[in-house]
């Protein structure tokens, strides 16, 4: 009797001088996590650059790495541009070489894409054209400038359109990979995957990038640091924009320019923004109802919470609870 042992997808890994290491290793770990776990070699993961040979990382450090020109894109293919430095993702974007082959890849390959800023490399290839995209939060801005026919998503960790994958900034690529393995092998396997790298929780494409990594960069100097905080730990409380600016020792009006300037949203915006992520926690890891959420929240009611959800994310809350969910029933 011959057993036949399945054929490991390859997942094409491209670099360049200047890289960003974790953007190529988060995803790399993920992918060879599947390998681990199943017992069997359920991808090969390769890290290429248009020349081969050694690559330079952002940190200094170097890696071996395959010629482009000696792998054959085929249909099973999964194909992520890592970001980098910003002049090293300049030279990247015009290298003839890894645009050719990119160009030949995304027509060929079950999935391409991009992980944090390799989204502008993918873009000059022509990929991300008409297509939803994410890239890092700081630079969602630029490649909009840059490539208007792109329909960039600034809240969105990581947005999947069709067979195009792309990612916010650098860990976020782990969530990305989390999502392609479970789409190849179920929820089981990424979920363990996800407790092995010591996760706290996985986190949907969907989730903002909002909360926690803009308010986390705010430091305690900054004015509206201490106010944030507050924020975060009484958003049951009845709030409004006069008792947050009482709070910050500021006017209505200059809570409202700091709030623009620090974080491109207005006050009472960035009220909803965080209490629909403490939600968004509460419905996919409790069991709690959404009138209790609601309330937790500070939203006073389930329907208030419910527009909310359907402002910020274009989903009500029992579906956002339906596809999310990790609690145990």
């Amino acid at each position: 009797m011959f057993y036949f042992l399945p054929v490991a997808k390859r997942v094409v890994l491209v670099g360049y001088d200047g890289v960003d290491g974790l953007d190529l290793f988060g995803p790399a770990e993920v992918f060879a996590g599947a390998s681990r776990r199943l017992g069997v070699p359920a991808y090969d993961v390769i890290i290429a650059t248009a020349d081969g040979g050694s690559v330079t990382l952002s940190s200094g450090a170097s890696v071996a790495a395959r010629e482009l020109a000696t792998i054959r894109p085929q249909a099973a293919d999964t194909v992520l541009v890592a970001g980098g430095d910003d002049p090293a993702i300049g030279v990247a974007a015009a290298n003839a070489v890894l645009m050719r082959w990119l160009v030949r890849a995304a027509r060929i390959v079950r999935r391409v894409g991009s992980v944090c800023d390799g989204a502008f490399i993918v873009a000059s290839a022509g990929i991300l054209d008409g297509r939803r995209a994410a890239t890092h939060w700081s630079s969602c801005d630029r490649l909009a400038r840059l490539h208007p026919e792109i329909n960039v998503d600034r809240e969105s960790i990581f947005v999947q359109d069709g067979g195009v994958w792309t990612s916010a900034g650098v860990t976020a690529g782990i969530d990305m990979a989390l999502a392609m393995v479970e789409e190849d092998h179920g929820r089981q396997l990424a979920d363990t995957i996800a407790a092995h790298l010591v996760l706290y929780a996985r986190r949907p494409g969907f989730q903002s990038q909002f909360s926690e990594a803009l308010v986390a960069q705010m430091s305690g100097s900054d004015p509206l640091g201490p106010v944030v905080a507050w924020l975060r730990a009484n958003l049951r409380a009845s709030l409004d924009v006069a008792k947050l600016a009482r709070k910050a020792g500021m006017s209505v009006r200059s809570l409202h320019r700091h709030c623009l300037r620090a974080l491109d949203t207005t006050p009472s915006k960035l009220i909803e923004k965080l209490r629909v992520e403490q939600a968004r926690t509460l419905l996919a890891t409790t069991q709690l109802g959404t009138k209790s959420i609601a309330a937790r929240c500070g939203f006073g009611s389930a329907t208030r919470m419910a527009r909310a959800f359907e402002r910020a994310l274009g989903v009500a809350p029992r579906a956002y609870r339906l596809r999310f969910a990790t609690a145990k029933s």
